[in-house]
């Protein structure tokens, strides 16, 4: 495991500030890592990562705001520091269909992902059998009845595992506006469909309808506004004639668990910053 802070950074742009971190940085005996910007040209805002590893570093953590704020207020910047030992609590929301969650233990366990997956939360059992062999609580709550009472629960255990980020694995659910205000931008979806074409329900049918060419899958932060929160990650794939709506199904779910898993991974590592409904990856 790496032992690095990551500064994540969004001014206004302007010259001297690639400068002014690295100066501040340099000084303190920072060994940088990687480091990566992006200027936009529309809103005139500056996007930075900069990870840099701690083992020689002079300036101890807690000490890092007030050294680094008289900079930060001199530059306009929003800023967030992040520590990459520290995993994050991420819990699993999820439906019938298990694919997604199956492939994102595997990455979990197997060191792909580093973070902890304190529950599994499901409106169906499909799921449980999965998460015992993983040694995962599983948490039954049916939404079909009292969906307001459903997310209250799903609240208070969230509260009690001291969730993170959530992860909607092909949960077919939609959360209320109070649920993800809760949570803004740390709940993270995967939509199988290239959106913004198809979004909603039923993409994959409506696309074999349509005839098209390519299908895709997405995976974005969510807002209260269904599908239509700031996009991590997509991926499409090639289909023809011949192809049948289970054959669009069975492709699409590959493309699915491939770009939730991209979006769960820049997210624990710290690699995105969002603005104006959009996002940056860095890479």
């Amino acid at each position: 495991m790496k032992n690095s802070a990551i500064l994540l950074i969004s001014c206004p742009d302007r010259k001297g500030l690639v400068a002014g971190i690295g100066e501040f940085l340099y000084k303190r005996n920072a060994n940088v890592l990687h480091a990566d910007q992006h200027q936009d040209s529309e809103t005139g805002l500056f996007l930075m990562r900069v990870e840099w590893d701690l083992s020689e570093f002079e300036l101890a953590t807690e000490d890092f705001e007030t050294e680094f704020s008289p900079l930060a207020h001199d530059l306009g910047m929003d800023w967030k520091l992040r520590l990459s030992s520290i995993r994050q609590r991420v819990g699993i929301f999820v439906s019938h269909y298990d694919h997604c969650l199956a492939d994102l233990l595997y990455r979990q366990r197997s060191g792909e992902l580093n973070c902890e997956f304190p529950l599994i939360i499901s409106n169906h059992e499909t799921a449980r059998e999965l998460a015992e062999f993983y040694q995962i609580p599983f948490h039954f709550i049916p939404v079909k009845d009292n969906k307001l009472e459903a997310e209250k629960r799903q609240l208070a255990l969230l509260q009690e595992n001291k969730i993170d980020l959530i992860v909607l694995a092909r949960y077919m659910q939609i959360l209320s506006s109070h649920f993800v205000d809760r949570y803004p931008q740390r709940i993270i979806n995967v939509h199988h469909s290239f959106l913004p074409a198809f979004s909603g329900a039923r993409p994959y049918h409506r696309a074999f309808e349509k005839g098209v060419k390519l299908i895709g899958a997405t995976s974005h932060y969510v807002t209260p506004e269904l599908d239509e929160g700031p996009i991590i990650e997509q991926d499409v794939i090639r289909i023809s004639h011949r192809d049948q709506l289970n054959d669009l199904i069975q492709k699409g779910r590959d493309l699915e668990k491939i770009v939730l898993s991209r979006a769960v991974r820049w997210h624990i590592e710290h690699r995105i910053l969002t603005y104006s409904r959009k996002t940056v990856v860095f890479d």
